[in-house]
């Protein structure tokens, strides 16, 4: 698994908007997070399909949290820009394994250990918020 360049502007996008204290526009995020303003756009159009922004249209217009900061995980930023959190091919949903005992099913040595580390990273996601970014702490499990 590795955090690509969309993901990591959601994280700054996200931090940005719960960071202030009104609606705030395409343009001023887009300045703010240093990102182009069409791929700011792009990105903001993600977070807002997947229900952690809300978008104002007209002259007052852009975009705030749709719920507090502190219930917003980096787990959910991540999987609404790069789909589920999977580090192996192994664990993704409809994966079909061809390796052990010829049976579609795998629980093999190396699912288990990579199935215990995607737990342990899902976890550490799930236990920093937006808040936590914006703050710049991250909490102790």
């Amino acid at each position: 698994m590795k955090i690509n360049m969309e993901t990591d502007y959601a994280l700054r996008i996200m931090r940005c908007i719960a960071g202030r204290d009104s609606v705030t526009d395409a343009k001023t995020v887009s300045e703010l997070v240093g990102v182009s303003l069409r791929f700011t756009l792009k990105i903001l159009g993600k977070l807002t399909a997947g229900g952690v922004l809300l978008s104002h249209k007209g002259a007052n217009g852009g975009y705030e949290l749709s719920r507090p900061a502190d219930r917003i995980t980096m787990r959910q930023i991540i999987e609404i820009i790069d789909g589920p959190l999977v580090i192996s091919r192994c664990l993704s949903e409809n994966f079909v394994c061809r390796h052990e005992n010829g049976t579609d099913s795998c629980d093999c040595f190396f699912n288990r250990v990579f199935d215990e580390i995607n737990m342990t990273i899902a976890a550490k996601l799930d236990s920093v918020t937006i808040a936590d970014a914006v703050i710049g702490r991250e909490r102790a499990n």
